[in-house]
This record gives C-alpha cells, structure tokens and sequence, in this order.
C-alpha cells in the first residue's frame, strides 16, 4: 500500500506557505497558488517540510491525505520551478508559431488555428516543430497541452499530428495490396 501521504515536502528557500480554514496558500518566486483541502486534514511546518497529518485510519482518510499531500506537494514545485510540457508537430508543412502571447498552428486544415493562452500560462516555440507550454499550475499546464494536442491528434495510419515529446504512436498497418490481380476463377 501506497504511503504517500507520510512523506513530508521539503520548501526550497524564497518560499513561504500557509494554511488555515481548508485553504493552503503557498508564494514563491515564480507566482502564488493557493489549494483548497479537507479541513479535517492538517497540514503542519516543521523547519523546511510540510507534514501533512490526517486524523484516523479510516478509508476516506487515508485516501484524502495521500491526495492533498501530492497537490500540495505539487503547488509548492510549482511556484519554485515551475512546468512545462513539450509537444511535437509532426507531418508535412506542420508548423507553430506566436502571434503575440497567443499559439499559431498551421496543422493541414484550411485555416490556421489560433490557440489563446489562460491566464499563469505561456506558449513557446523554439523551433516551427516544437512546443513548450509552461506555467507554475501542473493541472492547468497539463490541461491546456492536452487542449493543444486536441486539435490534431497524431493519425493512427501514418502519425501526422501534435503530440507530447517522446510519446510513441503504433500505427495501423494500411491495406494490404493486391499481390496478384483479380483472384483465380
């Protein structure tokens, strides 16, 4: 059985936490989150590590302290270093682009198709092949990649499409020719 939840969380310097009433609060160098928990959980400082304590055994608890120690955990990465997801266009006269903050792809259709960023999230595009979205929020990170990677997702006959760096599409194999003509009669 899984013991996340008793791992503690060590806080890099330059950042600081709170939580009171069922919300954590954590502000770092790279912006600030806050996630709500269960206020039945606690979650505790002890020096440089958070600890986060549930009450009992029971089911329910076991199940919501390893989840809020893993958003926490991931809340306070998150405005220290940051996320990013890198994606790949692949296909003939696919490319990317920024007009402005907002993503340009030119992916096969008719029209480019023009992908405005929310808000605590960035495009960037280091070649006309290659995508990086990144941001201090891991769920809207992931999220908005996935959104990107909608658009055009990968063929299953030859892989033309977005998809995420280092992912491996199996193709189909196609029809199988004819080896001979019409059949024999």
């Amino acid at each position: 059985m899984s013991r996340i939840g008793k791992q503690p969380i060590a806080v890099p310097n330059g950042v600081t936490t709170s939580a009171q009433d069922g919300i954590f609060k954590v502000k770092g160098p790279k912006g600030e989150l806050t996630v709500p928990y269960n206020t039945e959980l606690t979650i505790k400082q002890d020096g440089d590590q958070l600890l986060v304590e549930r009450p009992s055994d029971a089911q329910r608890h076991r199940a919501l302290h390893g989840l809020t120690r893993t958003l926490v955990a991931n809340a306070v990465k998150g405005v220290s270093d940051g996320y990013t997801i890198n994606l790949e266009l692949k296909g003939v006269g696919f490319r990317a682009k920024l007009a402005g903050k907002a993503l340009e792809l030119t992916i096969g259709y008719s029209h480019p198709v023009v992908i405005e960023p929310p808000a605590g999230v960035s495009f960037a595009v280091p070649e006309p092949t290659k995508i990086d979205v990144s941001g201090i929020d891991k769920q809207l990170v992931g999220q908005v990649a996935a959104n990107v990677r909608k658009v055009r997702k990968p063929d299953a006959y030859h892989g033309k499409g977005v998809r995420f760096a280092g992912e491996k599409i199996s193709l189909k194999a196609g029809k199988a020719g004819a080896t001979g003509g019409k059949g024999k009669k």
